[in-house]
């Protein structure tokens, strides 16, 4: 499986702000987007050229591929799908990344981000409907149960991302028990429920795609 193994600090530098790709740790002080606000490389911090609406709608693509853990050619495919649907098709993509597994994972709480929810995911940790699910890309529907393997329940890390989660409002679209840890989709996300802190611009991705 092809996966991203680039250094994430990395990624939000290039991007110019924080993508949250290893959780609570980007609200860090050491964080590196907020010592050094630009582009990695050594051209990075001299480069002072007006951005063209073509790098706009590239950079808006790079972005949501590295928020969600996505490549290429699987967001490719998630767009033609978003085209084919009644609505709007930029909102249209933004609610099937929601939708997939690791998002599903991560916003209910067992990881503190999507990175380590798909590692949870692919060594069999996440159980769907009552089968085990090792596949990230799984896309989650209404009345889909997902909870966590008993014996990872007292897992340390798991533990600390759901504490820190109880702290913070969880998705409407979601349900979660604590006595069990169980979540169950109640509903198909909406644009409103894409968290406010991504901050996308998805219509210049359908500007980008649509040339």
């Amino acid at each position: 499986m092809a996966r991203i193994c680039s250094p994430v600090c990395r990624l939000c530098r290039r991007e110019g702000r924080k993508l949250y790709l290893k959780g609570d740790k980007c609200e860090s002080p050491k964080c590196p987007v907020s010592k050094r606000a630009y582009a990695p490389g050594q051209h990075g911090a001299s480069s002072r050229s007006k951005p063209t609406p073509y790098s706009l709608q590239l950079r808006e693509k790079q972005k949501a591929k590295r928020v969600y853990g996505v490549l290429e050619r699987q967001f490719r495919k998630y767009f033609e799908i978003a085209d084919r649907f009644r609505g709007v098709t930029g909102a249209n993509l933004l609610i099937l990344l929601e939708r997939r597994l690791d998002n599903v994972v991560h916003r209910l709480g067992f990881a503190p981000s999507r990175r380590s929810a798909r590692q949870l995911i692919t060594h069999g940790n996440i159980i769907v409907n009552g089968e085990k699910t090792n596949v990230p890309s799984y896309l989650t529907k209404v009345g889909d149960v997902v909870t966590i393997k008993e014996h990872m329940k007292t897992n340390e890390p798991v533990q600390n991302s759901l504490n820190r989660s109880a702290r913070s409002t969880r998705a409407k679209w979601l349900e979660f028990s604590g006595e069990d840890l169980a979540g169950k989709v109640i509903a198909l996300p909406t644009r409103e429920d894409v968290p406010p802190e991504i901050e996308m611009q998805e219509q210049l991705i359908v500007e980008l795609y649509s040339k």
